[in-house]
């Protein structure tokens, strides 16, 4: 069974940065992902994304409410992606998912998405 294991979460002021990363279990051929995603979710509302990935071609998508302030990078060599987050807002405050697809669609509709992590927290204080 393909497993999207995060870590990096926690808490942190307003201000602060955290950095996010994301490995896939052994299952999962990553040759044949195409694009991974971070999506954040808050009790009672949906799940929302908040950037992605395109593998074949490197390219990135931001959320407006996080261009300027959070970035992908990825290391093959240790087959994980992470999300670096600065100046961190309040707002920020969610679970945080990583999430991997094998197929296209849109980059933001989480039913793109094949595969995903348990989730990871984070908090930010005022």
């Amino acid at each position: 069974q393909v497993q999207l294991v995060e870590s990096g979460g926690g808490s942190v002021q307003a201000g602060g940065s955290l950095r996010l990363s994301c490995s896939p279990s052994e299952s999962l051929d990553s040759s044949k992902v195409i694009g991974w995603g971070w999506f954040r979710q808050i009790p009672g509302k949906e799940r929302e994304a908040v950037a992605a990935i395109y593998t074949v071609n490197g390219a990135t998508y931001y959320a407006d409410s996080v261009r300027g302030r959070f970035t992908w990078s990825q290391d093959n060599a240790k087959n994980t992606v992470y999300l670096q987050m600065n100046s961190l807002r309040p707002v920020d405050t969610a679970m945080y998912y990583c999430a991997a697809r094998l197929y296209g669609g849109p980059w933001s509709a989480s039913w793109s998405y094949d595969y995903w992590g348990q989730g990871i927290q984070v908090t930010v204080s005022s």
